[in-house]
């Protein structure tokens, strides 16, 4: 009976470890270009898509034109980086995945600095995320 308790108190204390995991979320992105996007969290990649493609009708956009642009699980810290060239055409990437956020922010800072051929005259991160939780920028 003793072994059986003590038994059962580890199965408690190590399972009370097991949510942490278990609550990880991934973030799915949906953009219909020149309209609309949409960017959920979600335990799986068909919730998080099926929440980001409504969110991008919500914004305006047919369903057929709101496409998936990124999946990453666990999204753990996550970037929406705005890039704008010379020539006037804008875009959004994406970061996701990052453990810390110095690491999104380097990754940031490099995605800038390193655009090869593009002239940008504009290239900054707009909104940053911890599993989930919107981060405000300062």
């Amino acid at each position: 009976m003793r072994t059986t308790l003590i038994g059962l108190a580890t199965l408690v204390v190590v399972s009370g470890l097991q949510p942490a995991a278990a609550e990880r979320v991934g973030i799915a992105i949906v953009e219909a270009p020149e309209q609309s996007s949409g960017i959920c969290f979600a335990g799986n990649l068909d919730r998080g898509f099926d929440c980001a493609r409504a969110e991008c009708v919500e914004g305006g956009a047919e369903l057929r034109d709101c496409l998936r642009v990124a999946w990453c699980y666990p999204a753990r810290w996550s970037a929406d980086v705005f890039l704008q060239s010379s020539e006037g055409f804008h875009w959004h990437e994406y970061l996701c995945g990052w453990a810390t956020r110095e690491a999104v922010e380097a990754a940031v800072r490099v995605k800038c600095e390193e655009q090869g051929e593009v002239d940008l005259i504009e290239c900054a991160m707009v909104r940053l995320w911890d599993e989930g939780e919107e981060i405000e920028l300062e």
